[in-house]
């Protein structure tokens, strides 16, 4: 019983922490470039108004009644022949921005990147420590024995393991994977705990989501009747690690679409798509992927 909780704890660990990982990373590198753009428009303490007058390589070229300056602007010819508000240091006039220009783009994204990346980790610890908590407490309960049937069911990119529960209504509970559900028989009688954990041979197999009264979609595959005793059953992280891969693959389109939208080019996309990486890897592993 306790190897099972190791070995289940041990793959939602693992996930979690690579995702802790990238978001102290990104935290702390967005955090980094926050400050660094803060501490520039700390340095801006005058105020006037000017004419956007010109755009060129990037950059607009301001003037007030006291000066002029260079802003870099993306897109910066919507402005141009515009009244606009312009901060700028009082020793440096050259040294300026206005509404909507580059540095208060970047302190947003930085401030983003720091915002977005906490909320991340704090959602992740929150869904592992609730569902640990939930599975505790139901393997405490008074235990109940029921006729159970050991399905696999593949869904978009997540294979699955179920168990098919009999009784005057039928149930469907997704399980974390274990060896030992792939020489199950089916039927077989095991025991169940609080209605979500089941003891399976002495095994306590943990629950990776709510059960469910209707047949979960997907293609179905079921255990044999008399499974091969023999049979072997995948094992140990790398087992894991190697069906969760496929939730790699939409990383690097999720990141260019991150991209596109935040304007934030090749460090956004980079960015992105190893937050999507690692969020996959602990999406399969919260959701319970299937290696058999």
């Amino acid at each position: 019983m306790l190897r099972s909780r190791v070995r289940a704890l041990r793959h939602g660990l693992l996930a979690t922490a690579v995702v802790l990982v990238v978001c102290f990373v990104v935290a702390l590198f967005s955090w980094l470039s926050y400050s660094d753009s803060r501490a520039a428009l700390t340095s801006l303490t005058a105020r006037a108004t000017g004419e956007v007058v010109s755009f060129a390589d990037g950059a607009v070229e301001v003037r007030w009644p006291t000066g002029s300056a260079r802003v870099a602007y993306e897109n910066g010819d919507r402005v141009v022949g515009k009244q606009t508000q312009i901060a700028f240091d009082p020793a440096d006039p050259s040294r300026a921005v206005i509404p909507g220009s580059d540095l208060f783009l970047e302190t947003d994204r930085a401030l983003g990147g720091v915002t977005f990346s906490i909320a991340v980790a704090v959602l992740v610890l929150l869904a592992g420590a609730v569902r640990v908590l939930l599975a505790v407490r139901s393997a405490r309960a008074p235990a109940v024995t029921v006729s159970v049937r050991r399905i696999r069911l593949q869904s978009g990119l997540m294979v699955r393991s179920w168990l098919e529960i009999d009784g005057p209504v039928e149930r469907w509970l997704p399980v974390y994977y274990d060896p030992v559900l792939v020489t199950l028989p089916s039927p077989v009688d095991v025991e169940l705990r609080g209605g979500r954990v089941a003891v399976v041979d002495g095994v306590t197999v943990y629950p990776s989501g709510r059960a469910v009264t209707k047949h979960p979609r997907g293609r179905r595959l079921d255990n044999p009747v008399r499974p091969d005793p023999e049979t072997r059953a995948p094992r140990g992280l790398g087992a894991q690690l190697r069906v969760d891969a496929v939730f790699l693959v939409p990383a690097p389109i999720v990141g260019l679409f991150w991209a596109y939208l935040d304007g934030s080019g090749f460090t956004g996309w980079i960015t992105a798509t190893v937050v999507a990486a690692v969020l996959g890897l602990w999406w399969g592993a919260f959701r319970g992927s299937d290696p058999s």
